[in-house]
C-alpha cells in the first residue's frame, strides 16, 4: 500500500472500542464513528526499526491508518479525536470502494488530497529522518499550499491568511452581485480590489 516497503507492514484491524476507550469522545461522535466508519486498519508503522530511517524530533513513528468508510465522506471531526488519541503522526487513507483520499495533521491544520484511486495512491517518502519525511508527505497531501520548500509552521500559518481572504473575497463578490446602491457597490469594488491586492501580495 503507497509504495511502502514491506518491512513497514503491520496491516491489523482495530477495534472501534480501543478508539472509543482512548479519544475523549462525545456520545455524538461516538454514533459517527459507527455509523460513517466500516473498519479501522492499522496499515503501516514507519520507524527506525521499520524503515532503515532516524527519528526525527518531532516525529519519532510515522503510522498509517486506513479507515475503510460506509459512505463516500466523513466527519472530520473523527479523525482530529483520533490522531490526538495516538502519540504518533498518523497518515490517514480514507477508503470507499476502490477510491480513496489522504489526510494529515499540520501545526492543527488537516490537509487532504482529492479522492482518486486507491492503487494510484503513491508518495515520496524520502528523507533525511522522519521530520523531513513528515514534512515531504505533508507538502505532497497539500497540493502545493505549503510549497516545496522552507519552515512548515510559517507555511501553514501563511496559508491560513490565504484561506481566510479568499473566503473574504468570494463574500464580498456575493455582496456586490447582490447590491442595488451605486455609491456601496463603488466601495464594496474597491474593498475587493484591496483584498486581491493583498492576496496577490502573500502569492
Amino acid at each position: 500500500m503507497l509504495g511502502l516497503p514491506l518491512s513497514t507492514e503491520v496491516n491489523r484491524r482495530v477495534a472501534k472500542e480501543k478508539i472509543y476507550s482512548n479519544a475523549n469522545l462525545t456520545p455524538e461522535l461516538r454514533v459517527v464513528i459507527k455509523d460513517q466508519i466500516e473498519a479501522i486498519i492499522w496499515r503501516n508503522k514507519l520507524a527506525d526499526s521499520t524503515f532503515n530511517v532516524s527519528t526525527g524530533v518531532t516525529v519519532s513513528e510515522l503510522q498509517v491508518f486506513e479507515l475503510q468508510l460506509r459512505q463516500r465522506s466523513l466527519d472530520k471531526r473523527v479523525l482530529t479525536v483520533i490522531a490526538k488519541s495516538i502519540p504518533y503522526k498518523i497518515l490517514f487513507i480514507l477508503s470507499f470502494s476502490e477510491d480513496a483520499q489522504a489526510w494529515i495533521e499540520v501545526e492543527g491544520k488537516l490537509y487532504n488530497t482529492d479522492w482518486q484511486p486507491l492503487e494510484n495512491m503513491l508518495f515520496n517518502f524520502e528523507g533525511l529522518n522522519l521530520d523531513a519525511i513528515y514534512e515531504k508527505l505533508a507538502r505532497q497531501i497539500a497540493g502545493g499550499r505549503l510549497g516545496a520548500s522552507g519552515d512548515i509552521a510559517e507555511a501553514v500559518e501563511l496559508d491560513n491568511q490565504q484561506q481566510k481572504l479568499k473566503r473574504d473575497i468570494a463574500s464580498l463578490e456575493r455582496k456586490v452581485v447582490n447590491e442595488k446602491q451605486f455609491n456601496k457597490k463603488v466601495e464594496l469594488n474597491t474593498e475587493l480590489k484591496r483584498l486581491k491586492k493583498q492576496l496577490e501580495d502573500l502569492t
